[in-house]
């Protein structure tokens, strides 16, 4: 797989500071993508019906309706990577943007090396990951790693991009425990300063779209204080 996303993507950035929202177009366009800007969540929506991106950059505090919302919204109908800006990594804000369905943040001021390095992890996860064992099984729980899809008891399961590549990478280590590092590194790709956070919330939010039970989960297993496993 190319270290490289794809020049030219087509990039929605959400955002109602016009300075920041420029900022952010500059930086963008620096790296072949294309740009379209949006500053309410509103016109964000109505951009997203004319032309659907290849990915979507939101900031949380919008006016009317706020960056959740957006994202929920977004994630209801589309597996559009979403990347999330926010004011403070420490705040629950996080969390909450991370369960409302998006697949990363970063923190404001965002820093443009870090913010094209997320984009282009975000967008490498638009190709298929390397192929695994042939359709491996755990349970009801089916993985079809070339098709990009799987199945819970034959009927196929609705995943984001990242919740796909999450459960693939755990497939393929069946038994195996994988640390929150190695999937960050493996699933999110670049060097993510140790945020578990992403990892937990990915995995509470596959849990609930393949496990029977996800409060008392039978094959994504947690290894306390370490990472996860697979388990058949």
């Amino acid at each position: 797989m190319s270290d490289h996303a794809p020049m030219g993507a087509r990039m929605l950035i959400v955002e109602d500071d016009a300075r920041i929202r420029l900022s952010l177009q500059m930086v963008m366009e620096d790296e072949g993508h294309v740009v379209e800007l949006a500053e309410s969540a509103e016109a964000g929506l109505e951009a997203i019906a004319r032309r659907p991106p290849d990915v979507v950059l939101v900031d949380l505090m919008l006016p009317g309706m706020d960056g959740f919302e957006l994202c929920r919204r977004l994630r209801a109908r589309s597996d559009v990577p979403i990347l999330i800006l926010t004011a403070r990594s420490d705040s629950h804000d996080v969390v909450a943007g991370l369960e409302a369905g998006a697949d990363d943040y970063v923190v404001k001021p965002a820093v443009p090396k870090e913010l094209s390095a997320r984009v282009r992890a975000l967008l490498r996860r638009t190709t298929r990951s390397e192929p695994g064992p042939v359709n491996p099984r755990f349970g009801d729980i089916e993985v079809v790693p070339d098709a990009g899809t799987v199945r819970v008891a034959g009927v196929d399961v609705s995943l984001t991009k990242t919740e796909f590549k999450l459960l693939c990478e755990l497939a393929q280590n069946p038994g195996r425990l994988l640390t929150r590092e190695v999937l960050l590194d493996r699933v999110w790709g670049y060097g993510y300063f140790g945020d578990g956070r992403l990892v937990d919330v990915h995995v509470r939010r596959l849990r609930t779209k393949v496990e029977k039970d996800p409060t008392h989960p039978r094959h994504i297993v947690t290894v306390r204080g370490l990472g996860y496993k697979l388990e058949p």
